[in-house]
């Protein structure tokens, strides 16, 4: 009997989801919860596990191919389709092929078509993507060392056209990230506020304990959030929605885009756990394999741009959130302690709010009281 692979639901606020790769060939076998394709939204790029064993006999959305959520987009079938017997589904004639010769024959589209342009033997390179795939960083870095030129992939000048411009693809998560963040611009009156914290505590801590910054700012920003609780809210068109769990996003950059994975009820775990999930989180995110409850909910975000050394940013609010912390680079400044220099390891902070939800003063006392905690010296006590 028949399965019918149907484009899944992947959240609340998703209606459709772009095909990235088949991970099966057509023709070919697969196992009940093995990876069937590869699927991507503005929130995640995940691997979708097929609801039977079976033959996929029919592919009726292709690599790249964006459909809404319920759209049929293949077919599994209990027995493998004889050579070269066509199967029909909605007036789609699709031909079973012969399944690859080994994992090292997938790759995405984008991978395919940048080593194709840079004329490149896609087997002599040694992936390092999700299951020992090639990814564009791959390819890139193979050419580095070759020698080759690494030029961006773009696509030729339309006739007629500039010669001095080029266009580079968009792919499907820009795209969207795209729309989401005009969509933000335009939905909250946004606002940034910025404020300077001393490390020196956090750094004094850090010495012998294998913890990066971003566990400190966590935890100080879920207990500011106790003392001004509007912080973790919503706009709601009849009224302010406040949540009653904090449920943090952290930005994580990716190869296409950025995704934020969620750390729930973050206000209840200590340092060493809270840095056990930002590393897993992270990691999981740039392998691709975060599930979709993992990168829903959050209800407070916090960018850590810091990371690649930027000082001051003013990012945007993932909606419907009412607010977004960025952290700066920490580096030791000369500042004026007691009436004295002395060289401190010191960071800026940012809040971009909504302004329909609180005013400046608001918006400055919750970062006082974050300033405050990241400031204090006794952090034993959350570990």
């Amino acid at each position: 009997m028949p399965t019918d692979i149907i484009m899944p639901q992947l959240g609340e606020s998703i209606a459709e989801g772009t095909v990235v790769k088949w991970l099966i060939a057509l023709g070919g076998r697969v196992e009940k919860d093995q990876s069937l394709l590869e699927v991507e939204t503005d929130k995640v790029a995940l691997e979708i596990p097929s609801p039977a064993a079976g033959f996929l006999t029919d592919v009726l959305v292709k690599e790249g191919e964006t459909v809404p959520v319920g759209t049929l987009i293949a077919r599994l079938e209990e027995q493998a389709a004889p050579t070269g017997v066509v199967n029909r589904v909605g007036g789609v004639v699709v031909t079973p092929m012969a399944p690859p010769r080994g994992a090292d024959d997938h790759y995405s589209p984008a991978v395919r078509q940048l080593a194709k342009e840079r004329d490149v033997d896609l087997s002599q390179i040694k992936g390092t993507g999700a299951g020992g795939r090639v990814t564009r960083k791959d390819v890139l870095e193979f050419l580095a060392h070759s020698g080759k030129a690494v030029a961006p992939a773009v696509q030729p000048a339309a006739p007629g056209a500039s010669t001095g411009e080029e266009i580079l693809p968009l792919t499907p998560m820009r795209k969207t990230i795209a729309e989401r963040m005009v969509k933000s611009r335009q939905t909250s009156a946004h606002v940034v506020t910025f404020f300077e914290a001393d490390f020196s505590g956090i750094a004094k801590f850090r010495e012998g304990r294998h913890l990066t910054y971003l566990p400190f700012v966590v935890n100080a920003v879920t207990r500011a959030m106790k003392d001004v609780p509007v912080l973790n809210s919503s706009w709601g068109e009849q009224g302010i929605v406040l949540k009653n769990e904090i449920h943090a996003g952290i930005a994580v950059a990716v190869e296409d885009g950025l995704l934020v994975p969620v750390i729930r009820n973050a206000d209840r775990k200590g340092l060493t756990q809270l840095a056990r999930e930002v590393a897993d989180l992270a990691e999981r995110a740039r392998a691709k394999k975060l599930s979709l409850e993992e990168v829903q909910g959050g209800t407070f975000t916090i960018t850590n741009h810091g990371a690649s050394g930027s000082l001051f940013s003013t990012p945007i609010i993932a909606q419907p959130q009412i607010a977004i912390l960025g952290v700066g680079a920490v580096q030791k400044r000369p500042v004026a302690v007691n009436d004295a220099i002395a060289i401190r390891p010191m960071c800026y902070l940012s809040l971009s709010f909504d302004h329909r939800v609180i005013d400046g003063a608001t918006a400055d006392q919750f970062m006082s009281k974050v300033k405050a905690y990241l400031e204090q010296s006794d952090w034993e006590k959350f570990l």
